[in-house]
């Protein structure tokens, strides 16, 4: 099952791709980015399986399969993620929470999402983190000491510390992508979906799975499940990281399992006592979109 996921999220990017070059306009333009941003949030995703060994059976085929087709391609390092996410998992939304410096931010204002919004869709939250990385690694550079520091900053997220082993498979996708179509396409293709829709479904993701939730101990009330139609499945959720709620609750179940998860969780009649929204308007309403 896990080859099978990597081979569909590699196979829709190149699919989004083969749309645009068989009928070039605007819309397809557009559909092939945020399509290309939300399997690079799908990549991340995979990448989070391989983290809890859930993607693959063995350790070693979640290190080589998380690492060089998940992580290095949206310059992320599993080693560092791993550290971090399992972290999150043991303290989650307690004082210990590494996560619980963005989600105590919210409820927050419909103002101060759309400007969230806004940075990211155009670019910018993207570059000042790509920016910061290429800094990062310049300050760490052969420093072992600081890199093993920095794999433990929890504000890194899964961030690669060590930048310049995921640059080259980064720009190496660009370069293939610009190799089978015209010199633009891997920075319309690669580069301008990383920059914009996909830290757009990345922060949509994040405030929906712990945005408004009770800061507690409750697994059922301190995360959020949200329920995807196919759109949302498409363009923002991919790969069930929408049932987050189940995911917590048992952290090793294959990503591939939490919708039968979700569903024996309703049938033993835990569903009053469970956090589910019933789409990302509602989770996004509750972490203050509906504010003034």
């Amino acid at each position: 099952m896990g080859l099978w996921l990597l081979l569909h999220c590699w196979g829709t990017i190149a699919l989004a791709i083969a749309l645009f070059a068989l009928w070039p306009n605007v819309l397809t333009f557009v559909l092939a980015v945020m399509v290309i941003g939300s399997r690079q949030l799908g990549l991340a995703i995979l990448m989070h399986e391989a983290a809890h060994n859930a993607l693959f059976k063995t350790r070693r085929w979640n290190e080589l399969a998380g690492d060089w087709l998940c992580g290095r391609p949206i310059l992320a390092d599993l080693g560092a993620y791993r550290h971090y996410h399992l972290t999150h998992h043991r303290f989650t939304q307690t004082d210990k929470d590494p996560d619980l410096v963005l989600s105590s931010k919210f409820p927050t204002s419909r103002a101060s999402l759309r400007r969230k919004f806004t940075r990211d869709l155009t670019g910018q939250t993207g570059i000042k983190q790509l920016l910061g990385q290429i800094a990062m690694s310049l300050q760490l550079a052969g420093d072992d000491d600081a890199i093993k520091a920095a794999n433990s900053d929890f504000a890194q997220s899964f961030k690669a510390p060590r930048l310049w082993g995921a640059l080259p498979v980064f720009f190496g996708i660009a370069l293939l992508i610009s190799l089978i179509g015209d010199w633009w396409w891997g920075l319309a293709f690669w580069l301008l979906p990383y920059l914009t829709w996909f830290q757009f479904v990345l922060r949509v993701r994040n405030i929906a799975e712990h945005g408004a939730t009770e800061q507690s101990e409750n697994p059922l009330q301190n995360v959020r499940t949200t329920r995807a139609g196919p759109l949302a499945r498409l363009l923002v959720a991919p790969y069930w990281v929408n049932y987050h709620l189940e995911h917590h609750m048992v952290m090793h179940v294959p990503c591939w399992q939490l919708r039968r998860m979700h569903a024996l969780l309703l049938k033993k009649g835990l569903g009053e006592q469970m956090r589910i929204a019933k789409g990302y308007g509602q989770a996004l309403a509750e972490a203050g979109w509906r504010r003034a």
